[in-house]
């Protein structure tokens, strides 16, 4: 009776709590509702009771469980008879070896379905490993080699500054000696790579018409003044791409982090309100993996927490500054602030969840509205535009006006133009494009 007594106060105290979390959700809802600022205060107030009395029905429950008893007694007479069968353990065998008998012998009564289970419960989960250190690369260590010695002369230079802020913003795992030896030596490949381009075209021609590839007749001196250029070109190219990559990942990176804050805000709301240390709720939502992004951000934040001594507040600052995101280091700030002052934090992240929410519903609608006017864009530049431009042509080439092309290099033209046309759109949609 009294294992039944508990069972029944079991589900009451879930009913209640049940009960409770329904009227949490829906003064929630009202409070979103209503504009009067006094009628939310008392929504509020009423919220934080709710809780409080959640947190008190919740503390309850893990004394009752232990008050439950689930055992059932042997019966005493027949406890001999049950050991000598092995279904009841006794002094003198092994736990282990029981256990199997037992299996063994119910296992020709047991189902199909009874088997599979066992089965299942039998296999250890396989432990996912992270790894969390990685070797740089030889490429990294070859460019290391070759350019370390001058790079570190070149970094003191106040024009690199900004090149260092924004290999840390933006999460590349590289020192600023590192990536600029990587710079040099890339440049220096480059250029050996242009060489190779410099001389194929000295002596041969790329046509639009069969066969494309022709050799040169005029004189070569003429030709290498022409093309010259190849060699500077290349490697200037790939040394300005290079040296601004880390700012185009630094805004990469700043977008993915805006895309998942809102979500992230939200779930720290929830883990605040159990009213824990404040830098467990980064290390909860670093456990999770769902938010990959922000899981650096919060990683460096932890590091400086644990490995360099920081306190939380001095963290969060450092980790505001250091943060390619806006947002991210507004959400730093504030939740710094916020500590310092002694102020509420579910309320600080409810609120923050509140207004990232609704900026990343208007950045949707803006997204909307933009692929709408790109369509229009894409419709009359890639299908129109190649019409009239081939029209133009074959009507010069009919009245013999200004350059005549044949038809093999006007359709040739055609498809290398929409080809382009069509590259360049898609690769300025999928930027201007949010992650999910």
């Amino acid at each position: 009776m009294k294992k039944k007594s508990n069972i029944d106060e079991l589900k009451k105290i879930a009913l209640k709590e049940k009960k409770i979390t329904e009227e949490i959700n829906h003064l929630l809802e009202s409070s979103e509702t209503t504009s009067d600022p006094e009628e939310r205060e008392m929504i509020s107030s009423q919220i934080k009771s709710l809780k409080n009395l959640l947190k008190k029905t919740n503390n309850s429950i893990p004394k009752k469980v232990k008050e439950l008893v689930l055992a059932k007694k042997l019966n005493p007479d027949k406890e001999e008879d049950l050991i000598e069968k092995g279904y009841v353990p006794s002094k003198e065998l092994p736990q282990e070896i029981i256990l199997k008998k037992s299996l063994s012998k119910e296992s020709t009564n047991l189902s199909k379905l009874e088997k599979i289970t066992l089965k299942r419960l039998k296999k250890k989960d396989k432990k996912i490993k992270r790894e969390r250190l990685k070797k740089p690369s030889k490429y990294i260590n070859l460019s290391n080699k070759l350019f370390s010695k001058w790079s570190l002369s070149v970094v003191k230079n106040k024009m690199f500054r900004t090149l260092e802020e924004d290999l840390t913003k933006s999460n590349l795992q590289f020192i600023s000696v590192s990536y600029i030896s990587v710079i040099l030596f890339t440049t220096l490949l480059a250029s050996i790579v242009g060489v190779f381009i410099f001389l194929f075209f000295l002596f041969f021609n790329l046509g639009a018409e069969l066969p494309f590839i022709t050799v040169v007749k005029e004189n070569l001196l003429i030709r290498a003044g022409k093309i010259f250029w190849i060699l500077f070109v290349v490697p200037l190219i790939t040394l300005i791409f290079m040296f601004f990559y880390p700012s185009f990942e630094k805004k990469s990176t700043e977008v993915r982090i805006n895309n998942e804050l809102p979500f992230a805000t939200i779930h720290m709301a929830a883990i605040s309100g159990s009213m824990i240390d404040p830098s467990k709720i980064f290390r909860i939502i670093i456990s999770t993996g769902e938010y990959p992004y922000l899981q650096k951000e919060f990683t460096k934040l932890i590091n400086d927490i644990n490995i360099y001594g920081y306190d939380l507040v001095t963290a969060l600052r450092n980790g505001a500054r250091n943060s390619s995101s806006k947002k991210l280091a507004e959400l730093f700030n504030g939740l710094a602030t916020t500590i310092n002052s002694g102020g509420d934090l579910p309320e600080f992240f409810n609120k923050r969840s509140q207004s990232l929410l609704f900026e990343h519903r208007l950045e949707r609608e803006k997204y909307t509205k933009f692929a709408e006017t790109f369509m229009d864009i894409y419709i009359s530049v890639v299908i129109a535009a190649p019409m009239i431009l081939m029209l133009l042509l074959i009507m010069m080439k009919i009245s013999g006006l200004g350059i005549s092309l044949s038809t093999t290099a006007i359709a040739v033209i055609m498809v290398l133009g929409v080809s382009v046309i069509n590259i360049l759109f898609l690769t300025f949609l999928y930027l201007k494009q949010p992650s999910e």
